[in-house]
């Protein structure tokens, strides 16, 4: 999985990239400071896997990862190249998903490129530099498939679909609000716009702000408003403190977010979103070589989990041997589980469910 950090100049972008991925971005108090995309890679936390671990001392230990990339900040008419602008486009192009980073805080000692903080300014420059992307990609598939319809007439109902959707856009709508038969939705998405991108709001907060309730703060419940609007995910995040966590040894964070009030980090929340956003779920496999967490979509079935591992896994399957986590943990061992009849055989038509220890049984 791979997200997008992406936002006006000046924001906290590489402050928030900083502190998830400890990266070491370059970051500083004046619009531009990103110029090529920083990439970091994390871990995603999951104490399943710890527990795992404990069970089978492995030989390697294997969490899913997700890469962050921090993209070069984004001004008014990015779309006919100003600023970095098509830079900035064409690396949003390569992401599963977008994390906006919204000031949401004032501090005259820190510039913003616009003057002043406005989050749903902000956040409609951001979006129209997409939309006007898109427009010009849609015009080309529309192009396209009016010249293919000379000799096919099946491509007349492509041409109709993308005019539709040029003048969703035209009224200044992403791609991502566009509403549609499974059919229309399929055929849109086989074109990489990225107004259809899924989209978190981070919301960044001073950090008396976060711990002293985020929907105090008018400019934060005016980007949730409107990412309830859109069906996107909102995050309430300081980047400033994240940074600040980030530092700390690991043994002391727990301790610090505790002495803050806060339950989990920004990074472990923003992990959370994003599994939710692109409905995502995990599931383990396990054994004294290796415990490992592999992602994959909810409704996933078995052979194509299966898949994730080896191809001929998925080509040669026969059955999945599945326990629960919770079952598996509460038994203590998979011999125990065995014997108390926890384990079942699933078959090709098994839809995998987050937190399921397998072990796949092929033959090719």
């Amino acid at each position: 999985m791979k997200l997008g950090i992406v936002g006006l100049p000046n924001v906290g972008k590489s402050t928030l990239f900083n502190a998830i991925t400890s990266a070491g971005a370059e970051s500083a108090n004046y619009p531009f400071c990103t110029i090529e995309p920083n990439v970091g890679t994390v871990q995603v936390p999951d104490a399943r896997l710890d527990d795992l671990a404990q069970m089978y001392s492995p030989k390697k230990y294997t969490p899913a990862v997700i890469e962050f990339v921090d993209i070069a900040g984004l001004v008014r008419g990015a779309y006919k190249g100003e600023g970095l602008g098509n830079q900035f486009l064409s690396n949003i192009r390569m992401t599963d998903a977008i994390v906006h980073v919204v000031r949401c805080f004032d501090d005259e000692n820190v510039t913003h490129v616009e003057g002043t903080t406005d989050p749903l300014r902000d956040i409609e420059i951001i979006n129209i530099e997409l939309i006007m992307s898109d427009l010009d990609m849609v015009e080309r598939r529309i192009e396209k498939a009016r010249k293919n319809a000379k000799g096919d007439k099946k491509y007349l109902r492509e041409a109709e679909v993308f005019e539709t959707l040029r003048a969703h856009l035209d009224a200044g709508k992403s791609a991502r609000s566009f509403e549609g038969d499974e059919e229309t939705l399929d055929l849109i998405a086989t074109s990489d716009l990225l107004s259809a991108k899924p989209i978190i709001y981070a919301a960044n907060l001073d950090e008396d702000t976060l711990t002293g309730g985020a929907d105090k703060n008018p400019h934060f419940l005016t980007v949730k408003a409107l990412a309830e609007s859109e069906g996107a995910q909102v995050l309430p995040v300081s980047a400033k403190m994240e940074a600040e966590i980030a530092q700390l040894p690991g043994e002391d964070r727990e301790i610090f977010l505790q002495e803050l009030g806060l339950a989990q980090s920004g990074l472990d929340r923003l992990i959370r979103c994003s599994y939710t956003l692109l409905g995502l779920i995990s599931y383990l496999t396990a054994g004294e070589d290796e415990v490992r967490a592999w992602t994959i979509r909810k409704g996933t079935k078995a052979p194509q989990a299966a898949g994730k591992i080896h191809t001929d896994f998925e080509r040669g399957f026969i059955r999945a041997e599945v326990i629960a986590f919770d079952d598996l943990k509460e038994a203590g061992s998979m011999a125990e589980a065995r014997g108390r009849g926890l384990i079942r055989s699933e078959g090709k038509e098994y839809v995998m469910q987050d937190g399921d220890v397998v072990l796949f049984r092929f033959n090719v």
